[in-house]
């Protein structure tokens, strides 16, 4: 899986997880992927800085809600979990974000494995080829999550609306 730093014609910058090179080439062509800020499918990918690894001592303890590997095809890494309550979801957040949020989620909901806090348990199946590699979201502890990072299993975390905020 790759991830790439992407900007469409109007400058906006976001980014994307990939199968390999070769998906976000195909997606691109095809129109498939679009600017969360202006909806523009006129993508490129953008210079990237290199990910340095780092000792455990300079991380930060955050709430986590990681994901696994998507299901094949999809551009964007499809596993989420909630935030703690009124992290995010409040009548402050803009109504662009909501509905991408709300998009998100029906689009994990649908192409995704719940594996509820079993997380990091299917996490390392799938990365040691021990279950299927498929896309799963679903909970995990902070100190989970970062003994997931230290075996290099990539994940990420992804706000996620109560049904009742979306």
């Amino acid at each position: 899986m790759i991830h790439y730093q992407l900007e469409c014609d109007s400058a906006h910058a976001f980014d994307g997880w990939f199968k390999d090179a070769a998906s976000f080439d195909r997606q691109a062509e095809m129109g498939l992927i679009t600017c969360p800020v202006c909806d523009s499918v006129k993508v490129r990918r953008a210079l990237m800085t290199p990910a340095l690894g780092r000792g455990s001592r300079h991380r930060q303890e955050v709430p986590v809600a990681p994901v696994a590997a998507p299901a094949p095809g999809h551009a964007t890494l499809p596993a989420v979990a909630p935030p703690p309550p009124g992290a995010l979801a409040g009548p402050d957040m803009p109504d662009k974000l909501r509905s991408l949020l709300q998009r998100l989620r029906s689009e994990v909901e649908k192409h995704c494995d719940y594996v509820g806090s079993g997380f990091a348990e299917e996490a390392r199946r799938i990365h040691y080829g021990e279950s299927e590699a498929r896309g799963i979201y679903g909970e995990t502890t902070p100190s989970e999550a970062e003994a997931l990072a230290d075996e290099g299993i990539e994940f990420g975390v992804v706000p996620w609306l109560r049904r009742s905020d979306s």
